[in-house]
């Protein structure tokens, strides 16, 4: 069974120990950095499995899901101390900055998922000044709390300058592009409260911003989207209706059946698969 240690006021640590293998499914809202004390943890994002292991450290940024397997064995058991950095304290932190020292040239990474350099003393160094913090009979003060967030803030900005993007993509010219983003993640049951959040912007900024790109709606695009991505996959043959239907982010099989219907004029189950071009003579 999983123990949780949790220091919750403005920014949230956690720490979690377990002595028996397990998985769990995670919706990232806030950006995350994770170390391993012990044991293994992996890291499974779109289908691929990223491993984390003792000593390493892991940003995860917000928008996206995850699944992660934590491992453990009688000789190391599962402990892994996690800072989430949540949109509020970005921002007071983002005003601390000195403007001139931040990169122009920073884009955001389209990469979920960044494994900080192995083995930095000063990443070890940091967590390991936090996990007494979880064992002592009083917890740290917020303004405490507040400074070791800010610490593993510079320590993401030391890794990589490309970073400053990714941790304040609230601020103007980090906004990322929507279609981009939804084009990624059509599949999810997201909000349009998420999605802006996501992408950047508030939620009248993204409506206001949606409308610059498409004459649909968002939720109509996204609708629009999922069946394109449906006829795609039901052409190519291989594979059931109903597993497709929930691939790209249906949730009721008839209702899916009767807007392909009337997007396409045929019922997916009655959907042409088309011929195999012939090969070209030699």
């Amino acid at each position: 069974m999983e123990r949780l240690d949790v220091f919750k006021d403005s920014n949230v640590w956690i720490a979690s120990y377990f002595s028996d293998d397990c998985s769990c499914a995670h919706e990232n809202n806030e950006h995350t950095l994770i170390y391993l004390c012990s044991g293994l943890l992996e890291i499974e994002e779109r289908g691929h499995r990223t491993p984390l292991r003792t000593g390493e450290c892991a940003f995860i940024r917000r928008d996206n899901r995850i699944r992660l397997w934590k491992h453990a064995n009688p000789q190391h058991p599962y402990h892994s101390i996690a800072l989430r950095f949540t949109r509020s304290f970005l921002r007071e932190f983002y005003l601390t900055l000195d403007p001139s020292q931040i990169p122009a040239e920073s884009r955001r990474d389209k990469t979920s998922l960044r494994i900080l350099p192995a083995q930095r003393p000063d990443i070890r160094n940091f967590f390991e000044s936090i996990q007494p913090c979880f064992k002592a009979e009083t917890k740290p003060s917020e303004e405490k709390l507040k400074q070791r967030m800010a610490q593993g803030v510079h320590l993401l900005l030391e890794t990589d300058p490309a970073l400053y993007a990714s941790l304040f993509d609230f601020v103007e010219p980090w906004k990322i592009n929507i279609l981009d983003y939804l084009n990624e993640n059509y599949m999810y049951d997201l909000s349009m409260g998420q999605i802006a959040a996501y992408t950047g912007r508030s939620l009248a900024t993204f409506k206001r911003d949606f409308a610059k790109v498409s004459e649909l709606t968002p939720q109509k695009w996204i609708l629009a989207r999922r069946l394109e991505a449906a006829r795609d996959l039901i052409r190519k043959g291989g594979r059931k209706i109903s597993e497709i239907c929930f691939d790209v982010g249906f949730r009721n099989l008839s209702h899916f059946s009767k807007l392909y219907k009337t997007t396409y004029g045929v019922a997916p189950s009655r959907e042409i698969i088309p011929d195999p071009q012939p090969l070209p003579e030699p």
